[in-house]
């Protein structure tokens, strides 16, 4: 399952009490702000992209969305959203509850968007459709071990 991936990874970091288990869905920006009792934009929502032979995932905020013209752009090829089971095959999480922490296909690539930066704190989901985290934007960059901070948003 993938919150327990998610909490054996943090608790490396001793964190793995950080993660929250909701006994309601949080697979939408709107049911995570509401099972955390928060704004919507401050929900990190993961999205991912076709690049290549691999994937792009991209954290940003919940209010936002993805500029095309930013995202070619940037990463040189069209934005194009995966099915779903390609979300599965690179992150090893299905759609509501995909995140970018313990990644373990070498073909996906991480990014955090810039539109998170207005925040002390965002809230990723943490592998499952009822799950999140609490983190600084320092945290998420660090533990999502992604690349760097993009603007790939409108």
């Amino acid at each position: 399952m993938g919150i327990e991936k998610v909490r054996k990874f943090f608790g490396q970091f001793g964190l793995e009490g950080r993660v929250r288990e909701f006994d309601v869905s949080s697979a939408t920006v709107e049911l995570a702000a509401r099972a955390l009792g928060c704004e919507e934009e401050r929900i990190a929502k993961t999205l991912s992209f076709k690049k290549d032979d691999g994937c792009v995932l991209i954290v940003c905020a919940g209010d936002k969305r993805v500029d095309n013209k930013k995202f070619k752009t940037f990463f040189d090829t069209k934005a194009k959203m995966l099915t779903p089971d390609e979300v599965f095959e690179f992150t090893g999480y299905n759609i509501g509850g995909v995140c970018p922490f313990a990644i373990e296909n070498k073909n996906t690539k991480i990014y955090c968007d810039i539109s998170l930066k207005r925040f002390s704190t965002i809230f990723p989901a943490c592998g499952s459709s009822n799950s999140a985290i609490e983190l600084s934007c320092d945290e998420l960059f660090k533990y999502s071990n992604a690349l760097e901070w993009i603007d790939v948003c409108k």
